[in-house]
């Protein structure tokens, strides 16, 4: 069953979601709202131009600066918390340019997104300041590289969590679960994924993409490629027919550059929770979980989902935690 299935957005929604329906998505980071998007029918619509979704930045800055205190008491408990909290910033593995997940704003110098949220309310639960942590950009190839040599405490990046990895890190969460979809560009013609067979089609090195691609689509041909920049780059210039990530990732593109992308319908592979990334056997484990579970429970986890990826795209519910 495909993960988006357990969204308010339903898949026929997102399928139109390259064309004029992102206007009618009612995304609460448009400002407005209305009715959700009517089938498309198809996964390449009309490339008539619309207004490219952003995030509500005083909404978000609003939020991450109202996010709650750790006590003293709660911070010392945890090694992994007071040494935060001694060094007087969080240190965060992360991306720059995921489509309302993490984006750095050029402008005003502020990360902005779903996972740069969680990061900065962190931040403030920990240090007083939201604004309190130092980035430190990763790639799918270099998440486990950067906790395991101690140039960040935590990895915000949209991190799948599986065993590999957790052999050499830990993780807190999950906080959202995904799956793996396919986006290509509106006018590609492709609208399935039996359409894909002897197509190009690119995922990242040292995600599950490339294992993915090669098991649900073996007569695809797999492209491997370093960055999110890079696919979509390819994608844009034809040297690829497709770009398969998981659908959050497609979600933001597809919505941020209306009639240029869309999704396919199907999604394939397992269902993929993301996690928090920290050190292996750090005590961080338990703190994180604690406060995400305190986030969910506010409301906060709910609220800061509104204002990044819109209201008609909430799950019904965050996932449990350490599941």
């Amino acid at each position: 069953m495909a993960i988006l299935d357990k969204m308010m957005l339903s898949r026929r929604q997102v399928l139109g979601l390259g064309t004029a329906a992102v206007a009618s998505l009612g995304l609460a980071a448009c400002g407005g709202s209305s009715t959700p998007a009517a089938d498309s029918g198809s996964a390449a619509g009309s490339a008539a131009e619309e207004p490219a979704v952003s995030i509500d930045t005083a909404a978000f800055d609003a939020l991450v600066a109202g996010g709650a205190t750790a006590a003293d008491d709660v911070i010392s408990a945890s090694e992994w918390a007071q040494k935060v909290k001694d060094a007087g910033k969080l240190r965060v593995g992360c991306v720059s340019t995921s489509e309302l997940f993490s984006q750095l704003n050029e402008v005003d110098g502020h990360y902005r997104g779903f996972d740069a949220g969680l990061w900065q309310l962190l931040a403030r639960y920990i240090t007083g300041d939201d604004q309190a942590f130092e980035p430190t950009t990763v790639t799918s190839s270099t998440r486990e590289s950067v906790l395991q040599n101690d140039d960040v405490d935590v990895v915000f990046a949209t991190y799948s969590i599986n065993d590999e990895r957790k052999e050499v890190i830990s993780f807190a969460g999950p906080y959202y679960v995904s799956q793996y979809g396919v986006m290509v560009k509106a006018d590609s013609g492709i609208s399935s994924l039996d359409d894909l067979k002897g197509k190009k089609v690119a995922a990242q090195s040292g995600s599950n993409g490339p294992e993915l691609v090669e098991q649900y689509l073996p007569d695809a041909e797999l492209q491997e490629m370093n960055t999110d920049e890079e696919i979509v780059t390819a994608l844009d210039q034809g040297r690829i027919d497709a770009y398969a990530v998981n659908t959050d990732i497609i979600l933001g593109s597809v919505l941020k550059n209306p009639g240029k992308y869309a999704m396919l319908e199907e999604t394939f592979g397992p269902e993929d929770p993301y996690g928090i990334g920290l050190p292996k056997d750090s005590d961080g484990v338990q703190f994180v979980n604690d406060w995400l579970k305190g986030i969910e429970d506010d409301g906060t986890w709910a609220e800061l989902w509104k204002v990044t990826l819109g209201e008609d795209t909430v799950p019904a519910e965050p996932p449990a935690i350490g599941a």
